[in-house]
């Protein structure tokens, strides 16, 4: 199933009318729907698609080869392979008379084996390819090869691109398009677990439960979820078992930087270092508050693991690793069934987030996140550009109706962050299971309250 990414294909499908040469770049994390993303694109335009592999440049260039010449009808090529890059580029040359997509996947495993394919390319490119109605991509799973070697200022290749796209993970109403026949709170569930990569959304059924389709797909040492980390961290990682420490530490609520350091026993100066190649791969991410003057120099800073398939894997797989592979499953089981509504409620708060960026319309949100002193916390506080409006959200997933004390303390915690006296606030609510009848009534004589339910994100 092929979902969203409409902003993205028509972009593409542009560029690949375009009466000019293009040239490409799209990166993001593996499993997020690149390859899909291309082959969907190409549909019937003219262009060949190849998968770079993890083999020599010589292999390689002998697959590229019988693919050009089954679509340049070129049976010689297949009996003498094409031998060097800038043969490649001539070839294109010769053959293309009309807009010819030339999509390459997977472009770090090419950097590996020769680290001065940058500088080929970019010879090529300025040489032979801008110069015909060629549509060249670069695409890749490794975020930092991507940007240090392809878009980095640093790069031969610095500069050639005409766009780019960095793909990223579907967000919650994405994801409920993907499970567009379960409940709400089905589709929720389902993305506390799996995030919003649709490698792994494909990896659920959803005509079964959650609990199912954990066992099946997560818990079990053949399913290909339950070794999907240990191949992520290898591909991306020199020394992933300190990451592994990091992300584990992370996953289990120690968010500042002192709680890492005392979880994993680094150095600070060490620490930081890792937390830094975690935040370019987009595995993690520094949470600051939003009325932070200058979140750099910010001292609440909160370190969060951006996808929640890795939150889940890290608190309850790898911890349980040797009961998994000996089958003893149940208790695991039964401790995430404890814990499934405390996933399910912290996305919520990301639902109605992404609920309000799309559809507040009282006024325009231009800084919108979580707030937090000490013991105080607001789930959503956002401002307008002007300085005159402010908004302060609360996100309940409980079985019981809002009252009248939850908009009573959101009033008074609104109260700490000191805002001018002469801004106006707006306090929204958001509710799994409703709200009491004395709370519906004093909205009416409040306009400054938002009561949403379930109702109003579906």
């Amino acid at each position: 199933m092929f979902v969203n990414r409409e902003r993205e294909l028509l972009h593409l499908q542009k560029a690949y009318v375009s009466k000019r040469a293009e040239f490409i770049v799209i990166y993001g994390k593996r499993r997020v729907g690149k390859t899909e993303l291309i082959k969907h694109s190409l549909g019937k335009t003219n262009g060949v698609y190849f998968l770079a592999q993890k083999i020599t440049e010589h292999e390689n260039l002998k697959f590229l080869s019988l693919i050009l010449s089954e679509k340049f009808d070129d049976p010689l090529l297949q009996e003498h392979p094409l031998t060097g890059w800038n043969q490649v580029f001539l070839y294109l040359k010769q053959n293309i008379k009309s807009p010819f997509v030339m999509a390459i996947d997977e472009f770090p495993y090419l950097l590996e084996v020769n680290p001065s394919i940058a500088s080929i390319f970019q010879s090529g490119w300025e040489q032979i390819l801008s110069k015909i109605p060629v549509k060249l991509i670069l695409c890749g799973s490794s975020i930092s090869m991507m940007e240090n070697s392809v878009l980095g200022e640093k790069s031969p290749l610095f500069g050639r691109r005409t766009s780019q796209i960095l793909l990223n993970p579907f967000k919650f109403a994405d994801v409920r398009k993907y499970f567009h026949g379960l409940p709400f709170e089905s589709q929720l569930e389902f993305y506390s677990v799996l995030g919003g990569s649709p490698g792994y959304l494909k990896q659920f059924d959803a005509s079964q439960s959650i609990y199912e389709n954990i066992s099946e797909k997560i818990l079990t040492p053949e399913a290909y979820l339950y070794r999907e980390v240990d191949f992520l961290m290898r591909e991306e990682l020199r020394d992933p078992h300190v990451y592994l420490s990091i992300l584990s530490a992370i996953a289990y609520g120690k968010r500042k930087t002192s709680e890492i350091l005392n979880a994993t026993g680094l150095q600070k100066n060490v620490l930081h270092k890792y937390l830094s190649v975690l935040e370019d791969l987009k595995m993690i991410n520094k949470e600051i508050p939003v009325t932070e003057i200058n979140p750099v120099k910010s001292r609440k800073a909160l370190y969060e693991i951006i996808d929640n398939y890795l939150k889940f894997y890290f608190r309850f797989v790898l911890p349980n690793r040797s009961a998994i592979e000996s089958g003893r499953t149940s208790a695991i089981l039964a401790k995430i069934k404890t814990e499934m509504n405390i996933l399910a409620s912290f996305n919520f708060e990301t639902a109605c987030k992404e609920w309000l960026e799309n559809n507040w319309s009282d006024f325009s949100l231009s800084q919108i996140g979580r707030w937090w002193d000490k013991n105080e916390e607001i789930d959503i506080v956002a401002f307008d550009n002007t300085g005159k409006n402010a908004l302060f959200c609360e996100c309940k997933w409980s079985s019981k109706n809002i009252g009248t004390d939850i908009l009573d303390e959101l009033k008074r915690k609104s109260e700490i962050l000191c805002l001018n006296k002469n801004i106006k606030k707006h306090y929204v609510l958001f509710s799994k299971s409703g709200f009491t009848d004395k709370l519906k009534e004093r909205r009416k004589d409040e306009t400054d309250i938002h009561l949403f339910s379930i109702k109003n994100l579906l």
